[in-house]
């Protein structure tokens, strides 16, 4: 029986998601597949390759957003996912507003970001 379970989210750029992972100091493999207990395996287009048995992951969806997916149980066993996932999310939308700030033309303003837990 799988217990991998799938979870929409609002992340729409995967270059970003990438680069979030790695400054979490999370090793990222593309186009591949999150492992689960039991050997069990399931495809998605960016993994995050986790200490033990299990991985997490996200497929992208037809409107640009994607859905994240794990055994759930099985990653349990060495991690809080909950923390996990917030401390992705949080990285993941610093990175995704200085990003914007790049592209908006603000490269040389003086920008303060702060960020609160």
């Amino acid at each position: 029986m799988s217990h991998f379970r799938s979870f929409p989210t609002k992340l729409t750029d995967a270059e970003i998601l990438k680069t979030t992972l790695r400054d979490l100091g999370i090793r990222v493999i593309t186009d591949g597949t999150v492992r689960g207990v039991n050997g069990q395996r399931v495809h998605a287009d960016i993994i995050a390759v986790l200490e033990g048995e299990c991985d997490i992951g996200w497929c992208s969806n037809d409107d640009g957003t994607f859905d994240f997916i794990a055994d759930v149980p099985g990653v349990a066993i060495k991690h809080n996912q909950a923390q996990l996932i917030n401390s992705i999310n949080q990285k993941y939308a610093v990175n995704k507003t200085l990003s914007q700030l790049k592209q908006s033309g603000l490269q040389n303003a003086n920008v303060k970001l702060v960020v609160q837990n």
